[in-house]
């Protein structure tokens, strides 16, 4: 028979409860394509990170001052700082001074720019020129759905969705699901020539 939580002495039974809590506020972000993230976000920027600045009892957000290089997604006036959470466990990031960033994040009502965990944000350098080329095929399929698939064999899909095999990071980092002429959506490998910068997609 389980041993029921109530028998344990007082101090063990605060202690597992304080644990459980903890577990519970952890920061949780389903897999997701960065095709997703890219659709769902307010903007997508690269900008280079700037100083930080914390409130120093933990509550409001953290700030880091950005140079703000270039916009692929959202006509918002450029920014010059991004926020986060300040806790890891609420889904807060921490980022690196001078270094180069995509960013997939929101607008907030006060029209200041955020990040979490559960957005998308890498070092420029980091990325492959496949993923950066696939920048300007993400909108094209922003109509289309990815849906995740993590053991084989995967199920049928529609003709307006394609599957990510969540284990294969290679889908991730060089394939976008684009939307065809006949409105069908299938996957498309971005180019590996290299991309020296990005315009907005829109302007174009």
């Amino acid at each position: 028979m389980a041993t029921s939580f109530f028998l344990l002495p007082p101090p063990l039974l605060l202690l597992l409860l304080l644990c459980l809590a903890q577990r519970g506020r952890a920061c949780f972000c389903p897999p997701k394509h960065p095709q997703e993230t890219f659709c769902q976000a307010d903007v997508v920027l690269r900008a280079k990170v700037g100083d930080m600045k914390a409130d120093v009892k933990g509550v409001d957000p953290v700030k880091y001052d950005i140079q703000h290089l270039s916009t692929l997604k959202g006509r918002q006036n450029r920014f010059d700082a991004i926020y986060t959470v300040p806790s890891s466990a609420s889904c807060g990031v921490t980022l690196i001074k001078d270094v180069e960033y995509l960013f997939m994040g929101q607008v907030n009502r006060d029209g200041m720019l955020e990040i979490s965990l559960c957005d998308f944000f890498q070092p420029w350098a980091a990325m492959s020129d496949e993923q950066k080329n696939l920048l300007l095929r993400y909108h094209m399929g922003c109509h289309c759905k990815i849906k995740p698939c993590r053991v084989l064999p995967c199920d049928a899909v529609s003709p307006r969705e394609c599957w990510w095999m969540v284990s294969q990071g290679e889908q991730a980092r060089e394939y976008a699901c684009v939307k065809r002429s006949d409105g069908t959506c299938t996957w498309y490998r971005g180019p590996a020539f290299p991309v020296e910068s990005l315009r907005n997609p829109d302007d174009d």
